[in-house]
């Protein structure tokens, strides 16, 4: 999952009057500032972590409702930077109250947001039904329609806690003018704390509903504190002077100051985007690998913020155009480092992104510094043409960029805008060794990155792969150097999704077996290879595929020689779409509902196909005497409890089947009527030809009743998995499989981790 918070707002004061703290405020009082706005930030990281997840149980996981919602995030800051740096000294200077009141105001109504942005989206989602939109553009207008209506006014209000708490900073001392940089350095900080808390500690711990609580506590608790500061503090209380424009002795070209700020909110957004996808592949897709890269982005932030306010107590910050000097030559680092011949490990991919990171934590808020001159409506317009810059990026590399070229060259890309800024100044700036030394280094590397360098991508192209491209993902299909046909892959974003194996077959076949009478639909969620949808399809039957990303379809030739007779089959229909939404808004059922999620187990967001809602609505779409089969491949014991006890929660009948293929794996068979016993005979009468022919294709055993015989003949006793402790399972509340960092570190240390197969 992609975080912004790196933007969200909160506050403190500036230290010592050198460095722009009023001489009337105590030590005492400066830290409690920036305590507050320390667990300001640390409660906005939170709520966008919650809000995401909501979004995605409700209108699916995919890349336009994870693009919608950080945008509206991104638009909310923007909108209440802007707005209330505009409002703050006339409201009060007509009020006659204290800023530090009105901020306290906006933190308690972020705090309400905590539960009215659930209620709005569970409103939303009945209103989306009634509407009953069954066409994808319209689906997600309504759906964007609504993520915004319910996060939006929330999202205001954290953009204008920055403006308020300047402003109440400006109350004290006129003449302070570096007040927004020590507030970004706050808020920095907090976000790491909420990065690593959140994923980490509060979700395993609480769900994700409590965590929100936890941080609406913290909001109303700043609001308290805030209230008792205004009123301890009535005396200092002088009003904001909302004609005063930035200082001009600070900065000389305030347009191109503002181009910068839009140019690195848009490319530094835009690589993290380019960086997730293309670092999947190192780190792995699960919520710690986010967090992992999210942290280091943010510390690596944080540490350029504090040298540059390290060094503006000093009075020698570095020059704004030896910093675009060196972010133009750093940005090409992540490149660089990350060759998959010379690289390809997580040490090597965070070394490659800190220079970036620190570069902007030190520039951006000196250039807010310098424009606004700790005007808080000066620095509300610059930072949210920072804001603007970093919803942009984000968009148009994911529906642009990713889809049209290689993550080398997307990567490339976003780091010219930086080259060219430097050039820029350089023209204009006196020629020195130092412009020159850091122009022959940005143009090596611009040629190596070209000429030389790969990425995981192109190394895979060498061995004759085929690479396709989508705005949700990376597809890469390879065979193997011996060329034989079962050794063909999938890999999704850097991630190995499946080969071509039998266990896939029974996906389809078994559960087909069990259902009473001749069956006539069926649903696959998780399209993969296509493998189980082409041997649900030899049953002639109606049969529909769900599969989020476009390449996977597309993919299905390489895998399939029959891939395009499918394709024409009237009886069979692949919609590119998220398998839950597909689900919640389909008034279709189904004889057969299977589910092969993508590996891992603990994958961000794969327990929303493995929750408890999940098979409550499964069910509802399912025919008379219906059959759902669900697949576990491996992984941690408690992980097989939680699903088997989230599958016996919705349905009273169960039963389990350890896989053919090395006893690998479990295959989960569920109904809402008695399962009909195995019958091996029975069950090949059944089968029309050509589902017979498709059961025994690849193996060896070419009996089909033989080879029904072999696949039922392990079946796995469900007591064994259901006498474990019963408050394992998934909710989408409570993601067992996906937040596991807490009790796999007590069970390691103890000795009583285990993993099954």
């Amino acid at each position: 999952m992609i975080s912004y918070v790196r933007f969200l707002p909160c506050g403190s004061v500036l230290k010592s009057n050198d460095r722009g703290v009023p001489k009337t405020m105590s030590k005492k009082l400066t830290a409690t500032l920036y305590l507050l706005f320390f667990v300001s930030g640390f409660c906005g990281l939170l709520y966008q972590v919650v809000w995401l997840r909501l979004s995605f149980a409700a209108y699916g996981i995919i890349t336009p409702v994870m693009s919608i919602v950080i945008s509206v995030f991104m638009l909310g800051l923007a909108l209440g930077s802007y707005v209330g740096g505009r409002c703050i000294a006339p409201l009060t200077k007509i009020t006659k109250i204290s800023a530090i009141y009105f901020y306290a105001a906006a933190e308690i109504g972020i705090g309400l947001g905590a539960f009215g942005v659930p209620i709005l989206f569970s409103r939303g989602t009945r209103l989306l039904f009634n509407i009953e939109q069954m066409n994808s553009l319209s689906y997600l207008f309504f759906s964007g329609a609504i993520i915004a209506a319910a996060m939006l006014p929330w999202c205001v209000m954290m953009g204008l806690t920055f403006p308020f708490m300047m402003a109440f900073i400006r109350e004290t001392q006129s003449d302070n003018n570096r007040s927004f940089s020590f507030l970004y350095q706050a808020n920095v900080l907090g976000a790491i704390a909420g990065t690593l808390l959140t994923a980490y500690v509060l979700v395993e711990l609480y769900g994700f509903r409590q965590s929100s609580y936890i941080a609406a506590l913290c909001n109303f608790s700043i609001a308290l504190t805030s209230i008792i500061i205004g009123i301890r503090h009535k005396s200092i209380y002088g009003g904001t002077d909302d004609k005063a424009a930035p200082a001009a002795h600070l900065i000389e070209r305030p347009l191109l100051t503002l181009v910068i700020l839009f140019t690195t909110g848009f490319s530094s957004m835009a690589m993290e985007v380019v960086w997730i996808r293309a670092y999947t592949i190192i780190f792995g897709n699960t919520i710690y690998a986010f967090a992992a890269i999210l942290a280091s982005y943010l510390a690596a932030t944080w540490a350029g913020s504090y040298y540059y306010r390290k060094h503006l107590s000093e009075g020698a910050p570095f020059d704004t155009s030896k910093l675009i000097a060196i972010l133009a030559a750093v940005s090409f680092l992540p490149v660089l480092l990350n060759d998959p011949r010379i690289a390809g490990n997580p040490f090597m991919v965070i070394l490659s992104i800190i220079p970036l990171c620190a570069v902007l934590g030190y520039l951006t808020p000196k250039l807010i510094d310098e424009y606004s001159g700790g005007n808080p409506k000066e620095a509300a317009r610059a930072y949210a043409v920072n804001v603007v810059g970093c919803i942009a990026g984000p968009v148009m590399v994911s529906y642009l960029m990713l889809p049209l070229i290689s993550l080398r060259f997307n990567m490339i890309v976003l780091a010219l805008p930086f080259t060219a800024i430097f050039y820029y100044i350089r023209r204009g700036a006196q020629k020195t060794d130092w412009f020159t030394t850091m122009g022959i280094i940005t143009a090596a590397f611009i040629y190596f990155t070209l000429t030389t360098n790969l990425s995981y991508e192109e190394f895979f192209m060498k061995q004759g792969a085929e690479i396709r491209r989508d705005y949700a993902s990376t597809v890469v299909s390879v065979t193997p150097a011996d060329d034989r046909g079962d050794g063909k892959k999938l890999i999704v974003n850097g991630i190995p999704v499946t080969v071509l194996t039998g266990i896939t077959k029974n996906m389809a076949h078994m559960p087909l077996l069990f259902t009473a009478g001749q069956p006539k639909s069926a649903l696959v969620i998780c399209f993969g290879m296509g493998t189980t949808y082409r041997s649900l399809m030899s049953w002639g039957i109606d049969v529909t595929a769900v599969e989020l990303m476009p390449s996977v379809v597309d993919a299905f030739g390489y895998y399939h020689k029959d891939a395009d007779e499918l394709l024409k089959n009237p009886m069979g229909h692949i919609l590119v779409d998220d398998g839950r939404r597909f689900l919640a808004r389909t008034k279709q059922t189904f004889d057969v509902i299977t589910l092969d999620h993508s590996p891992p187990i603990e994958g961000a967001g794969v327990s929303l196909i493995l929750s408890e809602e999940f098979y409550e609505l499964a069910k509802r779409h399912l025919n008379d005497g219906g059959i759902l089969h669900q697949w576990f491949h491996m992984g941690e014991d408690k992980i097989l409890y939680a699903m088997t006890r989230a599958i016996v929660k919705s349905f009273p009948y169960v039963r389990v089947y350890k896989s053919l293929a090395n006893k690998q794996g479990f295959h989960f068979i569920a109904s809402m009527k008695p399962i009909r016993p195995v019958d091996s005979a029975g069950f090949v009468k059944k089968m029309p030809l050509r589902a017979r022919e498709d059961l025994v294709e690849w193996f060896t055993d070419k009996d089909p009743e033989n080879l029904i015989k072999r696949i039922f003949e392990f079946e796995f006793d469900i007591r064994y998995i259901l006498k474990e402790d019963k408050r394992l399972t998934i909710t989408d509340d409570r993601p067992f499989n996906e937040y596991y960092f807490i009790r796999r570190t007590v069970n390691r240390i103890n000795g009583t981790y285990v993993e099954v197969e």
